[in-house]
């Protein structure tokens, strides 16, 4: 007897996208949305659900435009139907598995694609890719992104959190603030939006966790439900600083010098080195997440086990390493 509603409720879309029969198991429950694994008379797919919930954003739909764009790039899943109603798309079947180890190679296959995204910019159909989740086109804006996310943690009244915020985070926040200014002064306003020629299309959320190897070698890149335009520097700060799949300091430096070279602008390395350090608070704050009850509500519809508990002190432990270890990434 299948105990699982969401693989029944999977099996009548992928079916109804296919218009055929259709085996369909769980490949695993992502943070925020659900992967299965198609199997039909038709060939392999991904099928991937978005979760009704709280968060405003189509990420939906944001993922089926950012694909239909980039069509013709060999790396990214093909899109082969949408079902806007139960909230899946049907993508082509990728063979690999986990990127566990970065290497130098594919810090170059990672750039190539980031390259090729560039090139879109100009393309039919570009101009009407929205900005990416949480786009920072401006160091205020990054600064306003931070305090909003202190005041929602500040409001779950967790007593752990608070402490950790008001000792460690909030005098950090402070002094990076102020240093930051300070490397712009003269040069770039932080309060103004770079020009929209210094601007390019990103998929945000970039990064090797979103990534698998196929049996060639060769990578695949996934997960576009928050691509659209923005900053390169904040495509390139996440890069550097993600905790999910972080890279050594030999990977960072070259992927820092690649794309130093495919984002040409002429404040991109300055504006780079200004903002690096604010972006890291920001990833502070986001591996606090789980603190956020609509969040967790999120985690567990696309399949958590742990308890809210285990999570939370888990994150909370991640994000006092992340900060404690923040100066060495920002080199």
């Amino acid at each position: 007897m299948e105990t699982d509603p969401g693989l029944a409720q999977a099996r009548e879309a992928a079916e109804a996208m296919l218009g055929a029969p259709a085996e369909v198991a769980p490949v695993r429950g992502g943070r925020n949305s659900r992967i299965f694994h198609v199997r039909s008379a038709g060939g392999e797919y991904a099928l991937k659900h978005y979760p009704a919930g709280d968060d405003p954003r189509d990420r939906l739909g944001t993922e089926a435009g950012a694909l239909r764009l980039m069509q013709h790039i060999a790396a990214v899943p093909r899109l082969h139907a949408v079902d806007r109603e139960r909230g899946y798309l049907l993508l082509g079947w990728i063979d690999g598995v986990p990127v566990d180890d970065v290497t130098d190679a594919d810090i170059d296959a990672g750039t190539a694609f980031l390259a090729a995204v560039h090139a879109l910019r100009h393309a039919a159909g570009a101009a009407d890719q929205p900005h990416a989740s949480e786009a920072c086109l401006s160091g205020a804006e990054i600064a306003r992104q931070i305090e909003a996310r202190l005041a929602r943690l500040r409001a779950t009244g967790e007593r752990e959190l608070i402490d950790f915020l008001a000792r460690a985070f909030d005098p950090s926040f402070v002094a990076l603030s102020g240093q930051t200014r300070e490397a712009l002064a003269g040069r770039l306003d932080f309060a103004a939006d770079i020009p929209h020629e210094w601007q390019t299309l990103v998929p945000s959320d970039f990064g090797y966790h979103n990534a698998l190897r196929r049996p060639d070698g060769s990578l695949a890149f996934v997960d576009f439900e928050y691509f659209g335009w923005d900053d390169p520097v904040k495509l390139t700060a996440d890069i550097l600083l993600h905790p999910g799949r972080p890279l050594g300091p030999p990977q960072r430096q070259r992927f820092r010098a690649a794309a130093q070279r495919l984002y040409d602008d002429p404040m991109f390395g300055q504006r780079l080195a200004a903002y690096l350090p604010l972006f890291g608070l920001r990833w502070v704050l986001i591996l606090l997440n789980e603190f956020l009850p609509e969040v967790w509500a999120r985690r567990v519809r696309a399949g958590a086990t742990e308890s809210w508990e285990e999570a939370k002190a888990r994150q909370l432990d991640a994000a006092q390493k992340f900060l404690s270890q923040l100066p060495e990434r920002c080199v």
